[in-house]
């Protein structure tokens, strides 16, 4: 039901002959014939300066949706705000898609650089590792020979020098003389002496 448009000064409602109607900037309405009583620029309820627009079926959508009924209202607005809801989703699905299309592409760089660097480590050499010079490995003067190093060194040690008790074993001593052994004296020219006794206390 529409909003009936009646004089906020005298209450009068459109008839025939129908006068004319102006609306206010501060939102009053005012017949023609209440309007000329007034003070020009000057509303007749709130007495604050303001501007007149005289109603009639050429004004703005804006002006005349202020007289439309709810259900009008509700019908005409509804139907925008439908155009405008899929206006605006076809817009976001339309962002939408451009994300998902850039995410899909991102995905698979990211494959295919994986797959390269897994092909790298494959056929990558393994490194070799450089003993430490201190290792247990490496040759340290200061280090304590195994127990298999010193049953070897003992052996050595006793091999090349034997004990007394050994050497003496090893030695076949014949106390006793063999009747068939010569005395073995040493031989050689007598000795010859160029000096002559000394006679009569001279020598020579």
């Amino acid at each position: 039901m529409a909003l009936p448009v009646f004089c906020n000064s005298c209450f009068c409602e459109p008839r025939s002959p129908t006068p004319r109607f102006s609306l206010t900037s501060c939102g009053h309405v005012f017949c023609e014939i209440c309007l000329q009583k007034g003070k020009k620029d000057e509303c007749l309820v709130c007495r604050t300066a303001c501007r007149t627009l005289v109603l009639s079926k050429q004004v703005s959508p804006d002006i005349q949706s202020l007289f439309m009924g709810l259900d009008v209202l509700c019908k005409k607005y509804s139907k925008e705000i439908l155009q405008v809801s899929e206006f605006q989703e076809k817009h976001r699905q339309h962002l939408l898609t451009y994300h998902k299309q850039k995410i899909a592409k991102l995905e698979e760089s990211l494959k295919k650089v994986t797959q390269q660097m897994q092909q790298l480590q494959c056929m990558k050499p393994p490194e070799k590792t450089t003993p430490l010079p201190f290792s247990s490995t490496s040759r340290n003067p200061f280090s304590i020979p195994s127990s298999k190093q010193n049953v070897y060194s003992s052996y050595s040690l006793h091999s090349s020098r034997p004990s007394t008790s050994e050497t003496m074993e090893a030695m076949e001593i014949d106390p006793v003389p063999s009747p068939m052994r010569k005395l073995e004296t040493p031989t050689g020219p007598t000795r010859l002496s160029v000096i002559t006794p000394p006679q009569d206390g001279r020598m020579g």
